[in-house]
């Protein structure tokens, strides 16, 4: 069994439906959680399915909190963190299951990711560094040492990412909750680079796996929002000073 967790705020209600039908076309046994911290649950009335459990929160708690809500409830084999502005086919995540099972010391496995346009979407990064983060937000340079990037690295060939980023990411659900879940601390951003590191400290990998592909949108919300910009930012502290710089 698969389970998979969507946390909402505010969505657009084409823009979801696509992702959750791409989830619920996926041919095995499977249970989807949305959970939604929007202020209003206009959307539960669209959801009505026996393998979705729709979660109203009520309030804005942040992604990792409301992630964590149901870690007492999943008790499957995999369980997938999906955001609510991707699609893919069907086959996508029997392929990464198999994957995952010929892979033992791998906690979750990320395919390849592509914008709408097909560009290669490069979610995989070295853990962040002060130097980088800046180097990004002010595109001043492209100069590789002061980057996460993998600048070199080849998207068509499988391999063990320091970070990947979390559009998209098949855990063994025993991990998952090992780790218990995401670090609440942070409200949005970084919630992924830090499940990261705690993998790290497990002595497991994350996996990078192009064998399949998705389709991300991603929305850039921080480099849109005054509001988003300073909750990346806060994340931004609380990593460094719990990670070091």
């Amino acid at each position: 069994m698969v389970t998979a967790a969507v946390v909402l705020f505010n969505e657009n209600l084409e823009t979801l439906k696509k992702t959750v039908d791409s989830f619920l076309e996926a041919p095995l046994e499977k249970k989807l959680f949305l959970i939604d911290n929007s202020p209003k649950n206009r959307l539960e009335k669209y959801f009505k399915h026996p393998a979705i459990e729709y979660i109203f929160v009520g309030e804005n708690i942040g992604f990792g909190a409301a992630h964590n809500m149901i870690l007492d409830k999943i008790n499957s084999e995999f369980h997938l963190i999906l955001n609510p502005d991707v699609v893919f086919s069907s086959e996508v995540i029997p392929a990464l299951i198999k994957i995952m099972k010929e892979a033992p010391s791998v906690s979750f496995v990320t395919p390849k990711v592509r914008y709408p346009n097909k560009e290669v979407q490069k979610v995989c990064r070295k853990h962040p560094t002060i130097m980088g983060l800046l180097n990004r937000r002010l595109k001043r340079s492209k100069n590789g040492s002061i980057s996460n990037e993998y600048k070199y690295q080849d998207f068509e060939k499988r391999f063990h990412p320091d970070f990947i980023h979390g559009c998209f990411m098949l855990f063994k659900t025993i991990d998952f909750k090992n780790l218990k879940g995401f670090d609440t601390r942070y409200f949005l951003y970084f919630e992924d680079a830090d499940i990261c590191r705690k993998i790290d400290l497990t002595g497991k990998n994350k996996l990078y796996y192009p064998g399949v592909q998705i389709t991300h949108q991603y929305r850039r919300g921080s480099s849109k929002s005054v509001k988003l910009f300073f909750h990346h930012l806060s994340s931004a502290v609380k990593y460094f000073l719990k990670w070091g710089f």
